[in-house]
């Protein structure tokens, strides 16, 4: 099987080849328009890499789809901060560009995996969201998070239009609050710009105090970067066509917690790392409005717990790490990256 994957520098993009090149013999093509986390797979027969920029490489997206059975179209906007500072840009990328990668996938008939996301069920009511019956409802207009969801939740919908109209052969998984390495960079975090865990662990480490947007009160569903992968794993395999045309959720509802809480069993792991020990012990959590935080344009939603029974139905797929072992070894890899 060969394997083409936009985005691959990213956090599911390097987690995912790594799971393949260890795993299978399949062949990866990977398109990125940065290369920083693909040091450890230079030189694997496996994997060929070419540095683009999907806005413009059409010949060379279109020249790579035509070479593979699978395509699975990972670059995109996924962090909060952006999407709402840079609504235009998180559109352009998020459904322009992959739209483009789907019309591609139609012409040459390829199967596509495409990653939708929590985020589009929004603030849909109920205890748990359910793939192909849970509403989508989202904020008004002036709230320009929701152009994230509804951009992913339009993607989702022209998939499945293809899928009847065009024969297209797809499967979309939707990842609730992967974690793991390499989720965000320091950097973004240093400018406030990454998701609740890494943005938590570098405040933690740098000795400023943790925020806690609006109380810190809204619950997430937090999966470990590995336990989504094994599932994606089994998705690409698609024994027996189980995942044809499908919509999975990824995610662990076990690991249903607020942003407090989280906060908390973050600095208490850190506590167990003499590098962080210091540092965990001192530091302070504050609540700050949204508003300050992001701007006037942001919204949320207050609870986001998956249903993963279809998952487990067709792949006998189960999520098994913990919230506090998920954190842990996170910890530990950024621990392991300040020693070097």
């Amino acid at each position: 099987m060969r394997l083409f994957v936009t985005g691959i520098n990213g956090f599911i993009g390097t987690h995912l080849l790594g799971a393949v090149l260890a795993s299978t013999d399949w062949q990866v093509s990977g398109f990125d328009i940065a290369s920083s986390n693909l040091a450890p797979y230079e030189g694997n027969a496996q994997f060929s890499f070419r540095r683009g920029d999907i806005f413009k490489d059409n010949e060379a997206l279109e020249a790579e789809v035509i070479k593979s059975d699978v395509v699975i179209p990972l670059a995109g906007i996924a962090k909060p901060a952006y999407y709402v500072k840079k609504p235009v840009w998180t559109f352009e990328l998020d459904f322009e560009q992959n739209l483009k990668m789907v019309r591609l996938c139609v012409k040459h008939n390829k199967r596509i995996i495409f990653p939708s996301t929590s985020e589009v069920y929004g603030m849909s009511a109920g205890e748990e969201l359910k793939e192909d019956e849970s509403p989508m409802t989202t904020g008004p207009v002036v709230k320009m998070r929701w152009i994230y969801s509804c951009a992913k939740q339009m993607m989702d919908r022209m998939i499945f239009a293809y899928g009847q109209e065009a024969g297209l052969q797809f499967t979309i998984f939707r990842p609730f609050d992967w974690i793991g390495p390499r989720l965000d960079t320091f950097r973004d975090a240093e400018e406030r710009r990454a998701r609740s865990v890494t943005q938590m662990l570098y405040d933690m480490i740098h000795r400023r105090k943790i925020s806690l947007v609006n109380g810190g009160e809204q619950r997430r569903s937090f999966t470990w970067v590995g336990d989504g992968i094994e599932a994606l794993m089994a998705i690409i395999r698609n024994d027996h066509n189980r995942g044809d045309n499908e919509i999975f959720n990824i995610g662990n509802p076990d690991n249903n917690y607020s942003i407090k809480e989280t906060a908390a069993m973050l600095i208490d792991e850190a506590k167990q790392f003499p590098r962080f020990r210091w540092a965990a012990e001192a530091t302070e959590l504050e609540i700050i409005p949204s508003s300050v935080y992001y701007g006037k344009s942001y919204d949320d939603m207050q609870n986001r717990k998956p249903s993963v029974r279809k998952m487990e139905s067709r792949f006998g797929w189960k999520p098994k790490t913990g919230m506090r072992e998920a954190l842990h070894r996170t910890i530990a890899w950024y621990a392991e990256q300040e020693a070097e």
